[in-house]
């Protein structure tokens, strides 16, 4: 149809129709009625409209996203069968996650393929190691993910000290050149530990930033970002967006073409324990917001991660979640959808420009390292999850199940195969590490005490 349906019709400015609002609201106040505080600093207004919007220019993808399955590494030949059996049921990227050295060449039988994307998250710092993997899974799409400042952030403390993790990635980086990429940000620390979306953003770059000054002369091609996504739908396509766009610009300042693949997993900080179904409502909103964002690769997790052990069941269900929104719900080059949303793109601007502002903060205060250092970034994590707990504890913020409409009779105790709370050893620290928690702990340790 070649007429515009709206032709006849004249444009109404956003004044007017903030004015038709107020008659309607019969004297209440608009800014108290109507308007949403939100913690990352944001206030939502009940109407967006084109006047107000500055559209910005989002990097474009250049591919569809990766369906990834997460696999620990205890023993190879299991490991190699679940990757193997996940790859004919539809994934096309496997996540092994190690806590030491194993055999490489067990693990990568009939899964070295150039269809084929590899993530590793080695929890261990090994230069030849990397080497080994690296010749042996030449063939895929090789992704190492060795960041050593997420391991100090983390954990509280360098794998070796801050000198000898430095040079050891600086030789990887420097021999290791056909891996698609070496370093990786892991900014789902920040989001499970109860940072706000825009320090998500912030410490994302600031993080990022560290590895920029200080492998200047051999910066590699891609950084893989690492991001959690939360229930927060609009919000979190927006925080994605938002990455995306203050990325190009740093790596333009710094004139450089360092790429940054985005791997996207859901939150654990809303899950929960009990009525544990409705973590599969969570994670199928958090994986569409991942997608619609622009994620390169999204790996899903299970409803009862929580509490049970890795099983076939939990699995395929959560891989089943992806296809459906790939195959069935046509999420094809989806990051492209939310371009011209008046309020996504509302959203995105201003998450860039209040996410620029802390990134500029840190770094005039002496860089990330030296306020993880000192405390800073730890206190201002901790002040943001504090204010959501006490929403939640209230029951300002609602997980379904749990602290609204819980079911009583629900009984969990001879279920559980996991510990699913936070476990803290007493030990020495080089800084205080970033502790993820889930808003439900406290009131699901009572309901287990009770069943007891």
């Amino acid at each position: 149809m070649s007429d515009s349906l709206f032709k006849d019709f004249s444009s109404v400015p956003s004044k007017q129709w903030k004015q038709k609002i107020q008659f309607d609201l019969k004297g209440a106040d608009y800014n108290k009625t109507l308007l949403t505080h939100t913690n990352d600093g944001i206030t939502i207004n009940p109407f967006y409209h084109q006047d107000d919007i500055e559209k910005l220019s989002i990097p474009s993808t250049d591919k569809d996203f990766k369906i990834c399955q997460s696999i620990f590494i205890s023993d190879e030949q299991t490991a190699n069968f679940l990757a193997t059996d996940s790859l004919k049921r539809g994934a096309d990227s496997i996540l092994f996650i190690a806590n030491e050295p194993f055999d490489i060449k067990t693990l990568s039988n009939k899964i070295n393929s150039t269809e084929i994307e590899i993530h590793f998250q080695l929890n261990f710092l090994s230069e030849s190691f990397a080497e080994e993997l690296a010749k042996e899974f030449k063939e895929c799409e090789l992704h190492i993910n060795i960041d050593i400042i997420g391991n100090l952030v983390k954990n509280g403390n360098w794998f070796y000290n801050l000198q000898k993790d430095h040079e050891i990635l600086g030789q990887i980086l420097k021999n290791s050149t056909d891996i698609t990429s070496i370093l990786q940000v892991n900014v789902s620390n920040y989001q499970n530990a109860g940072a706000t979306t825009i320090q998500e953003v912030a410490y994302a770059l600031a993080h990022a930033n560290e590895y920029l000054n200080h492998f200047e002369k051999n910066i590699p091609e891609q950084i893989q970002f690492n991001f959690s996504v939360g229930t927060n739908y609009f919000f979190e396509i927006a925080k994605l967006r938002a990455f995306r766009y203050l990325w190009k610009i740093i790596t333009d300042d710094y004139n450089i073409k360092t790429k940054a693949p985005i791997f996207t997993q859901p939150t654990l900080r809303n899950k929960t324990l009990y009525d544990f179904n409705t973590n599969m409502l969570r994670t199928t909103t958090e994986c569409m917001s991942a997608i619609l964002g622009g994620a390169d690769t999204v790996s899903n997790i299970s409803y009862d991660s929580v509490y049970h052990k890795k099983n076939e069941f939990g699995e395929r269900i959560s891989r089943n979640q992806l296809l459906i929104l790939k195959e069935e719900s046509y999420f094809i080059n989806a990051s492209e959808y939310p371009e011209g949303s008046y309020y996504i793109e509302s959203l995105t601007k201003e998450i860039s420009e209040k996410a620029l502002a802390i990134f500029k903060d840190i770094e005039k205060g002496g860089g990330f390292l030296k306020q993880l250092k000192e405390g800073t970034i730890q206190r201002k994590i901790k002040e943001s999850a504090d204010k959501e707990q006490a929403q939640f504890d209230k029951g300002e913020l609602v997980l379904l199940g749990t602290n609204k409409h819980p079911n009583m009779d629900d009984k969990m105790n001879d279920m559980i195969e996991l510990y699913p709370f936070v476990k803290t050893k007493p030990r020495k620290t080089l800084i205080p590490p970033v502790i993820a928690r889930r808003l439900a702990e406290k009131m699901e340790q009572e309901r287990l005490n009770d069943e007891a």
